[in-house]
């Protein structure tokens, strides 16, 4: 059975006492849930949040790795050197990374792979630009990013995949998806990924809404039978934003 997540991705946002404030009131605040709670601090606030949360229920993923073990890849971060300081869950394919950073699917195949190789979970981003959706090919963008990226793996490692379609123009944006385009859309993905490999791996694979989730919009969202949770952005950043739409699901 699929699990219910909401992670919260900080981006380049606070610093170090920044990140341990925000850690104390969520951990404060957090309801007894049986969704997943994720934070993804920082590179540099990482160590320092896993510690801060021994034996706490929010996990602290990270937002990015490289695809090589070690090297002269200078600023990159192995997923050894993640898993050294307690991390075991890692953002890739990110809108961000993509627009901002060169991340082609080929980048993203060969990053996935070597998560899944260090039996690492891998939250999986995707999604599509808004002339795409105006055009009417966001289906056929999401296929593509999914089986450039995804469809070469066995069936084995999907219970380590996390999905997460995040349309790019709802990120940042104040735009949001509305809950019917967010449950048309889940149901493309699982239904995409049933014809790829199987209607089990469907049902099972965690997919994730990752567009302007706000305290507002959280429940109705979150109440789509194909909407697992949420990639939040902006609102992840304010503790009392953050529990509001832990509760909502």
């Amino acid at each position: 059975m699929r699990s219910k997540i909401v992670a919260g991705n900080w981006k380049m946002n606070k610093n170090s006492e920044g990140t341990e404030a925000l850690l104390v009131e969520l951990s404060a605040k957090l309801p007894d849930t049986e969704a997943k709670v994720m934070v993804s601090p920082t590179f540099v606030n990482l160590g320092s949040a896993v510690r801060q949360l021994q034996g706490s229920k929010i996990e602290v993923i990270a937002q990015n790795m490289h695809f090589a073990e070690s090297g002269a890849f200078t600023g990159e971060i192995s997923a050894d050197m993640l898993l050294n300081i307690g991390i075991n869950t890692v953002i890739l394919g990110h809108s961000e990374r993509r627009a901002y950073f060169g991340e082609t699917d080929e980048i993203l195949k060969k990053k996935v792979k070597a998560a899944l190789a260090k039996n690492m979970t891998v939250m999986f981003c995707f999604g599509e630009e808004l002339e795409d959706r105006k055009s009417g090919n966001h289906f056929n963008v999401v296929e593509s990013q999914l089986k450039n990226a995804l469809f070469e793996l066995d069936q084995s490692v999907w219970s380590s995949i996390i999905l997460a379609y995040e349309p790019v123009w709802a990120i940042g944006t104040g735009e949001t998806a509305s809950p019917e385009q967010a449950q048309e859309m889940h149901a493309f993905i699982r239904k995409t990924i049933a014809a790829a490999f199987n209607q089990d791996i469907a049902d099972n694979v965690s997919i994730l809404y990752g567009g302007s989730v706000k305290p507002g919009n959280a429940e109705e969202i979150f109440s789509k039978p194909d909407v697992d949770g949420g990639l939040i952005g902006g609102a992840a950043l304010v503790a009392d934003d953050f529990i509001a739409i832990i509760n909502g699901i």
